[in-house]
């Protein structure tokens, strides 16, 4: 019998599930799984599993359909058993799921992006967020290693007794802050990756404006018209401007940089405004859209990928 590594995950109580019920999420490395195929034959579906949204009229019914969770139960489990800190957000079941590693930005801890994170999962796709390089002093370098490394990790196991799995090909990476700024790192250097999502966007060392050259898959730039911890000027409009491939910047006017992040934590005194329920809102319905678009060919969305956003303005990059 081989030994199987197991991530607890328990279903989020949003979901109506009994009181204290757990569902076990075994993790099955792929040198196993292809011990198993060959021993027992594949059980393995090539078919995907994808959650579309209901037909859409327009972009404002598309932000109201998108902005609330999708069908999906959601499991959540934890990523430290393969020893990197870290939440993972998955659909009770689904084969040849699309997945996105997030990175957090500077200090922040990755509950402060659950919300986002269950959301996408909610929709169909896997969503997990290492919590490495949380000191005052973080090595983005480091850590766009762990967000890659995340992102193999759930395209390289089952998940939930086999019912969930995750498709190499449809696989993106997406942060906040220095997170995004790794995000672009880590998509340099990942070639499977299908797409990249940055927000709010901060400049770091190495530089993503660098990194975002050897970017072609599509990059979608959600950005913060109050921004005054990271500047667009000076961070997200350069990072977009230099992104190789196909570019979406969505500016939020009236957004600042911490809108973004839910919940309080001690890093509010040191930066300026505060978590933000509208700005998470359009969040969750834009980031949504870009990846069920970019990693499933969805078509329903296109009003808000393309089109006119309330509350948002869609922008060209400038060289």
């Amino acid at each position: 019998m081989l030994p199987h590594p197991r991530l607890a995950l328990a279903t989020p109580r949003r979901t109506g599930c009994p009181a204290g019920a757990v569902v076990r999420l075994i993790v099955r490395v792929r040198r196993w799984a292809g011990v198993i195929a060959r021993r027992y034959g594949s059980a393995v579906s090539r078919t995907s599993t994808f959650t579309r949204p209901p037909a859409l009229r327009n972009a404002k019914d598309a932000l109201e359909q998108l902005s609330r969770p999708g069908p999906n139960e959601v499991l959540r489990g934890d990523l430290g058993l393969v020893g990197i800190p870290g939440v993972v957000f998955a659909p009770a079941e689904g084969l040849g799921l699309p997945a996105v590693a997030f990175g957090h930005d500077w200090m922040q801890p990755v509950s402060r992006y659950a919300d986002l994170l269950r959301h996408l999962a909610s929709w169909g796709i896997v969503a997990a967020a290492p919590g490495s390089q949380g000191s005052p002093l973080p090595s983005v370098a480091r850590f766009s290693a762990d967000l890659r490394t995340t992102l193999d990790v759930c395209a390289g196991v089952r998940l939930g007794d086999g019912r969930i799995s995750v498709d190499s090909r449809r696989t993106a990476l997406a942060g906040h802050g220095i997170g995004a700024g790794a995000a672009l790192l880590a998509a340099a250097g990942h070639p499977k990756v299908a797409a990249v999502v940055a927000i709010a966007a901060a400049q770091t060392r190495p530089s993503p404006v660098e990194a975002a050259k050897a970017v072609s898959v599509p990059s979608l730039h959600v950005i913060a018209g109050k921004d005054t911890v990271a500047p667009i000027s000076g961070h997200a409009e350069q990072i977009a401007a230099a992104c190789a491939g196909p570019t979406w910047v969505r500016r939020l006017p009236k957004a600042g940089h911490t809108d973004f992040l839910e919940g309080l934590h001690w890093s509010d005194l040191v930066l300026s405004g505060g978590p933000n329920a509208k700005t998470r809102r359009i969040t969750r319905a834009l980031v949504t859209a870009f990846l069920l678009k970019e990693l499933c060919g969805e078509d329903r969305v296109d009003d808000l990928v393309d089109g006119k956003v309330p509350g948002t303005v869609l922008e060209t990059p400038e060289a």
